[in-house]
């Protein structure tokens, strides 16, 4: 997501939980740095960019601020959908010795 675009609005910066809003002021503040710095020594392209990121961090402050005084409610944790562990060579070694194994076993009961 860029700093200083349309995505920040306020209606998305609500649905952040806090460790997500504190790095996104953490993004900005970098990104104002940057841009300070380019525009001191004459490389700043887009001087329009330092206003947007400025009223981004402003924002993002609002919305943290909000939330202290408990004007805005903070996000109920999303729960993470549970997926399969990731399988590695080692496991999957381990799981064609053992369908190997029950492979023979099963002849063996077979045959009796």
């Amino acid at each position: 997501m860029a700093i200083g675009s349309k995505e920040l609005a306020p209606d998305e910066l609500d649905t952040f939980e806090d460790d997500r809003l504190v790095d996104e002021l953490r993004k900005a503040k970098e990104e104002l740095f940057n841009l300070r710095f380019q525009a001191a020594t004459g490389q700043l392209d887009s001087h329009g960019r330092l206003r947007a990121v400025k009223r981004d961090i402003a924002r993002i402050y609002t919305i943290i601020r909000e939330r202290e005084l408990g004007i805005r409610a903070t996000p109920a944790p999303l729960e993470k959908p549970e997926t399969p562990a990731k399988t590695t060579r080692r496991s999957r070694k381990a799981d064609a010795q053992s369908s190997a194994t029950q492979a023979d076993t099963t002849e063996a009961e077979e045959a009796k």
